[in-house]
């Protein structure tokens, strides 16, 4: 069981419960297994962390963090994301406020700590531990805890560092395929046609493959089988008929039952995506200097690419299994090139000098009307 709800392990013939008290772990003996069910070890634990709960003083951040919020929260969020987001919150707002009664933190402390984490964080980090505090506070308010929200206001700095999201050129892309062997090569076509997330392709089961698609239903998160990560994750991928005949030639040598993983391990499970990536695609891609080319920036490149091949973004959005807003603002990106061309049509259009199309359209027409008189 997790730490904010208490467990128990058998340790020597004994039951041990432990649970978090005060923001630390805490443990103790709870009788002899011979005597007592794991059942009742379980209902032990409950009865202490129940009472704890009770006795702790809701004002303080810490317990309110660790009771009442992550409580809530756990049942809303999936599994993945409650350990991202617990991991977060303990070590960039506990941590700092633990101790302290809510009703006395204030809004410039908070933003004291956010700008000191732009220094050394990710925007995302940031502006996520941003939009923690708020609804942290948003909850106490509910609890009748306080009465403003001091995290209502907070900002993240313009100067918190933003990730560079680069893409793969058309070029590039094929430089991809000729390093890689076999196994990589198709795991990441999946990936930069299919536009698969690497937690779907190393989820694949042979079952899974239709006609002319993949059926989305899990994902491998952390060696863990899951869900996939939103509603619109779980699809069917449409496949190509090149991807097609590529999966059917390794299933020849590796076999394809069923239930089986397209990717499986020696023992049959899914393989590793970081094991994956670091023993093999990496040192490969190092060769001819792509190793910046990691999973993310070979889905972002597959949408990017779709855009230019001026593929519907409802389509494409459904292929990558997320919103059309997702799609354009956070995946698809521009080149300055296409932007380059777009700019010169726009000032051809304000000068009123024509275009290459408008020139021979103009020139037929002229034509047209020396022939007819």
């Amino acid at each position: 069981m997790r730490h904010g709800s208490g467990g128990v392990r058998k340790q020597r013939g004994r039951w041990v419960g432990f649970w978090r008290e005060g923001g630390k772990q805490v443990s103790e003996v709870l009788g002899l297994a011979s005597e007592m069910t794991k059942g009742e070890a379980r209902e032990a634990v409950a009865e202490i962390v129940k009472r704890i709960k009770k006795d702790t003083n809701p004002k303080l951040f810490g317990p309110f963090v660790e009771g009442p919020y992550f409580d809530f929260y756990t049942g809303k969020w999936k599994a993945s994301t409650a350990e991202n987001n617990k991991q977060r919150i303990r070590t960039h707002l506990v941590e700092a406020f633990r101790e302290r009664d809510m009703t006395s933190i204030r809004r410039d402390e908070l933003q004291a700590l956010l700008d000191a984490k732009s220094k050394t964080h990710s925007f995302s980090v940031v502006d996520h531990t941003r939009w923690d505090a708020k609804q942290i506070f948003d909850m106490a308010i509910a609890e009748g805890v306080l009465r403003l929200n001091p995290a209502a206001l907070l900002y993240t700095a313009r100067e918190t560092k933003r990730p560079v999201h680069t893409v793969l050129s058309i070029e590039q892309v094929g430089v991809v395929f000729q390093t890689l062997a076999d196994r990589e090569r198709l795991i990441a076509k999946l990936a930069l046609i299919a536009g698969m997330r690497p937690g779907e392709i190393f989820g694949l089961t042979w079952g899974r493959l239709a006609e002319a698609s993949a059926e989305v239903t899990q994902r491998v998160y952390r060696g863990k089988i899951d869900t996939p990560k939103t509603h619109q994750s779980v699809r069917k991928a449409a496949l190509t008929e090149g991807l097609l005949a590529d999966l059917e030639q390794w299933g020849g040598k590796t076999g394809r039952k069923s239930a089986a993983y397209v990717f499986a391990s020696e023992v049959g499970t899914p393989l590793s995506k970081d094991n994956v990536w670091r023993r093999n695609m990496q040192p490969a891609l190092v060769k001819v200097k792509l190793e910046w080319a990691n999973f993310q920036v070979m889905r972002r490149t597959h949408s990017t690419l779709m855009k230019q091949l001026k593929a519907d973004p409802k389509a494409v959005a459904d292929q990558l299994g997320h919103t059309v807003d997702v799609n354009q603002n956070t995946y698809t990106q521009t080149s300055v090139e296409t932007r380059a061309v777009l700019v010169n049509e726009l000032e051809r259009l304000i000068s009123g000098k024509p275009n290459a199309v408008q020139l021979l359209f103009k020139k037929v027409v002229t034509r047209y009307h020396l022939l007819s008189n």
